[in-house]
């Protein structure tokens, strides 16, 4: 089983919402108090609990602002 976790720069995030939209474990969100620096709301890890470090949301970021990590664990 494996546990991911994601890491967005918040200064490349635009706000756009892909990764929220295609996070098929719907552990990403946007922040409405967390601010970027272009004026919008930055994407954030909101349950990371749920995350598995698929990949999905790194991929389709058309900023490059999302690094997927995933730690391996033995049951």
């Amino acid at each position: 089983m494996a546990r991911g976790e994601i890491v967005i720069d918040e200064g490349a995030c635009k706000g756009c919402g892909i990764c929220v939209v295609t996070c098929g474990r719907k552990c990403i969100s946007l922040g409405k108090e967390r601010i970027g620096l272009r004026g919008t709301p930055v994407a954030y890890l909101s349950d990371p609990e749920r995350c598995n470090g698929c990949g999905v949301c790194g991929w389709l970021c058309p900023d490059f602002a999302i690094e997927v990590f995933v730690e391996s664990r033995m049951l």
